[in-house]
């Protein structure tokens, strides 16, 4: 099925090779195209971007109605700004239960640890989600996708780790495999969070033991996962657990990520470096000298900017990575405590809070992540170019900028997911 998209608005394109970093990140000049602009799709993939005059000269007036022939659809998008597919690079998609009492916990002033032993935190979730049937995280997982491709993310990272055993760890992946195959949504890529936390009754040594004689081997030979990820934190996996674990990990065959430095700079940044990793996540109190290593290593610094709003917390210094020309990327994060799977969002804090060019965060919420977060069909995404997957969503505005100037809805009066146009 060919599709020929008329009348296109500011195209933010962002075509290119590989990630943006420094002020590359905020030039319009080479990252987007003025109105006027058309785009053919065949089947899932972006076959020819061209001036709307000449497709039109060519296929005919757009009819907007489903198909003209068997084989043929021209449409109008009237003007409409057009941008990318967004890339979730971090989510917890697969879990059961509500935490919403710890928002109180938090305003009485307790920690992240002391709600961990209070009964809240991770082993909350681990039980409810132990109680949840297949059917049910099937259809939660199902819902939080329909909201996310609602809110114009075509793509996301998705991660296990509400089991912390080697059973329920292979459940989760396995129904998160399941939804890999449902049509019209965004696509996945699995990760492994067994080293999340440890379970109920067993400290953290005893269960990196375990995971290394027991779990891991499981996950390698179930074939799901295409990466390992540590929460690498004081208190929870220490540098050397973590280490043991992502080395043993990449020997096994899966690319690596961390969880770092959320709550302090508790040295994950070097870590990463010293790995490299694809992405280090949160890395909210890494140095300014880990970052500097990171980005020497290849490593990409996965901010979250949701976590700190929702835990009352300060962001980072998003320009401070502009300005020293580190490679980083947003992601939602989506999890129990930050309930949030919007990337317009997180936009909108970048650029109306925390000073961000919106072109930067776009790029931070799309071409970035992609890199490290790749297509199941090996096409290159998060950008609009000639030979990869036809990914982009379609504004309810004239202006590119609106992508994150609407927090509180979808931005989005469509999104062509995989060649397929939602309509929201």
């Amino acid at each position: 099925m060919r599709t020929v998209y008329l009348d296109v608005g500011p195209m933010a394109h962002l075509a290119g090779n590989g990630t943006l970093k420094g002020h590359s990140l905020s030039n319009p000049d080479e990252l987007i195209y003025g109105p006027g602009m058309g785009i053919i799709v065949l089947d899932d993939t972006i076959e020819k971007i061209a001036p709307s005059a000449e497709l039109q000269e060519e296929f005919g007036a757009a009819t907007n109605k489903p198909e003209i022939s068997s084989d043929l659809s021209v449409v109008s998008l009237h003007g409409n700004a057009v941008i990318p597919g967004l890339v979730d690079g971090h989510t917890h998609l697969l879990w059961a239960g509500d935490r919403s009492r710890e928002l109180s916990w938090r305003h009485a002033g307790k920690s992240y640890k002391d709600i961990s032993e209070l009964g809240g935190g991770i082993q909350d979730t681990v039980r409810s989600t132990s109680k949840a049937t297949d059917e049910q995280l099937l259809k939660l997982g199902y819902e939080r996708m329909r909201s996310s491709l609602r809110s114009g993310t075509t793509h996301l990272e998705t991660k296990s780790g509400y089991g912390l055993s080697t059973e329920s760890e292979l459940r989760l992946l396995r129904i998160a495999s399941q939804l890999q195959s449902m049509n019209h949504l965004p696509s996945l890529d699995l990760t492994w969070l067994g080293a999340h936390d440890a379970p109920a009754g067993m400290n953290i040594k005893e269960y990196t033991e375990q995971i290394l004689s027991e779990q891991l081997p499981s996950i390698l030979e179930q074939g799901i996962a295409r990466s390992a990820d540590v929460f690498c934190e004081p208190g929870w996996f220490s540098l050397e657990q973590s280490e043991d674990i992502l080395k043993s990990s990449r020997a096994g065959g899966l690319e690596l990520r961390m969880h770092i430095d959320e709550f302090t700079d508790g040295g994950g940044g070097g870590l990463a470096a010293e790995l490299k990793v694809a992405s280090a996540d949160h890395a909210h109190y890494t140095g300014h000298a880990a970052r500097a290593e990171m980005e020497s290593a290849g490593v990409n610094t996965g901010f979250l900017p949701g976590t700190p709003y929702a835990m009352g917390a300060q962001w980072p210094n998003f320009n401070e990575s502009i300005e020293n020309d580190f490679t980083w990327s947003i992601a939602t994060d989506f999890n129990p405590n930050c309930k949030t799977i919007s990337l317009p969002f997180l936009g909108s804090l970048l650029a109306q809070r925390c000073s961000v060019h919106p072109l930067a965060a776009l790029i931070a919420a799309t071409r970035n992540p992609s890199e490290t977060t790749p297509h199941p069909s090996g096409k290159v995404h998060g950008r609009i170019q000639e030979g990869g997957v036809a990914n982009f969503n379609v504004l309810n505005a004239p202006y590119w900028e609106a992508w994150c100037l609407q927090p509180s809805d979808t931005p989005f009066v469509s999104t062509c997911v995989n060649g397929k146009l939602i309509h929201h």
